[in-house]
């Protein structure tokens, strides 16, 4: 007889999730389709994560830590982080999928635990480094990271008519420019 092992269902639970949930959001996955993925079933979708919204929350979770675990973050150089972000969502583009959902479904001030503690962790260590010198302080330091990320996410999200219009880079091209850009902006001069 085999050995139920509950923590690998529920980590079959979630990684289903995440695609569903990246390919459909919230409103369109279906916990049916998660559980046959998962190779599992609804029951247990409610008994691991009591329900399907909580199970998106996990979701995103899952993909903030995955993006942290594949990105460190580095004030010091935040060009870097920037170029390997785009890398990042190149070879997964779930997550910014599922960020996008997150947006678009629950952007009336229901905000993911994890989302705000990864943004919270950012800004506490920019704050840091502009106090110490090590990075420019023309900026506040939160809006220095929206500027960052929104660089290093910026083509993951224009439209197919955008790209169709222009001649889009290759993926490391594409991640260079990035880089560069946030090199301009952190030598940007301090507005008068």
């Amino acid at each position: 007889m085999p050995v139920y092992d509950a923590q690998a269902t529920r980590r079959r639970l979630l990684e289903a999730a995440v695609i569903e949930f990246a390919r459909y959001g919230l409103a369109g996955a279906r916990v049916e389709r998660i559980g046959e993925a998962a190779e599992s079933n609804k029951a247990q979708i409610y008994h691991y994560f009591g329900s399907k919204t909580r199970l998106f929350d996990a979701a995103c979770e899952q993909a903030i830590l995955r993006m942290e675990a594949e990105v460190p973050f580095d004030p010091g150089d935040l060009p870097g982080y920037a170029g390997r972000l785009v890398r990042l969502h190149e070879r997964q583009p779930e997550i910014m999928r599922l960020c996008t959902w997150q947006r678009l479904e629950r952007g009336g001030g229901q905000t993911n635990p994890a989302g705000v503690a990864f943004a919270r962790a950012r800004i506490d260590a920019i704050a840091r480094a502009q106090k110490n010198g090590d990075l420019p302080a023309h900026f506040h330091p939160g809006f220095l990271l929206g500027l960052v990320l929104h660089l290093a996410t910026g083509w993951v999200s224009v439209s197919p008519e955008f790209q169709a219009a222009i001649d889009v880079p290759g993926s490391e091209e594409r991640a260079r420019h990035v880089q560069d850009a946030v090199r301009i902006l952190l030598a940007a001069p301090s507005p008068a």
